[in-house]
């Protein structure tokens, strides 16, 4: 029997591209997003890809019952091995501005609702005597706010903290789960526009180009395969280097003349 993949958000861009990576493999798999022409188109583009068996599934995952029902739902057609959580929503909403349906909304979707899956299959799993793995799209942001982005950047901090809880806990019971954290991707969102200035703002990254969605499915389907078997509670930063520091901040001491390299002018000071 196929082994079976749940991707959320798989309608376009990183989920979309997940989904391929798994349908390559031969995976059945079950198409998850709210809005059903991409996804009609998503299952199509999955069966030229390799995958023989596609079921989709239309859920509103930021509702109370929708990741228990999409599980279920899952299930029922075969026991899930893996589960990809890569819904999620991107607003910009100024902090003055903020409400809290606005707060609700991202937390409900990016936060509570791949928690409550991995609730939902673990239940299924244990109650099996089936091991499987659960993969978050969690995002550089939950290491670094930014403007107009704090319900964003707080999700995925608290996603974080959720893929090790979960790890923790469901470890004993052969279930691992992960996550990987992306950088700035080209996405053509119409869900999640951004405009080119904030892209250019946020791109930058020591490897000098700008990610791809297959450039974070590539690093899913391994995570969540038999290579990564001994990996759990790990977030995995696909995202160029750009977490590694601030790449346009000047040197702090003169190119030329001055104090040399390593040492400082003001005896006793510390840099920012």
């Amino acid at each position: 029997m196929s082994r079976h993949a749940v991707i959320t958000g798989a309608g376009s861009g990183i989920g979309l591209q997940v989904a391929q990576r798994f349908a390559g493999l031969g995976f059945r798999l079950t198409l998850v997003d709210i809005n059903p022409a991409p996804l009609a188109e998503a299952s199509e583009a999955c069966r030229e890809a390799g995958s023989k068996e596609v079921s989709t599934l239309i859920v509103d995952l930021g509702s109370d019952l929708g990741a228990e029902m999409m599980i279920a739902d899952s299930w029922a057609t075969a026991p899930v091995d893996v589960l990809v959580n890569s819904a999620g929503v991107y607003p910009a909403t100024p902090f003055l501005s903020l409400d809290a349906a606005t707060w609700d909304k991202v937390l409900n979707l990016n936060t509570r609702a791949p928690l409550l899956a991995t609730v939902a299959l673990a239940q299924r799993a244990v109650a099996a005597g089936r091991p499987a793995s659960v993969v978050n799209i969690s995002s550089g942001a939950a290491l670094r706010a930014r403007p107009g982005a704090a319900p964003y950047a707080t999700s995925k901090a608290a996603l974080e903290m959720a893929t090790r809880a979960s790890a923790l806990e469901l470890g004993q019971y052969g279930i691992r789960v992960n996550a990987v954290a992306p950088g700035f991707v080209t996405v053509n969102s119409s869900i999640n526009p951004v405009t080119e200035e904030y892209a250019a703002a946020v791109s930058g990254n020591p490897l000098g180009r700008r990610g791809e969605p297959d450039d974070i499915a590539r690093a899913v389907v391994w995570l969540a395969g038999d290579e990564a078997a001994w990996i759990t509670g790990e977030t995995l930063r696909v995202d160029g280097g750009s977490a590694t520091g601030a790449m346009h901040l000047p040197l702090h001491w003169p190119a030329a003349g001055g104090a040399r390299a390593g040492e400082s002018e003001l005896k006793g000071s510390h840099a920012g």
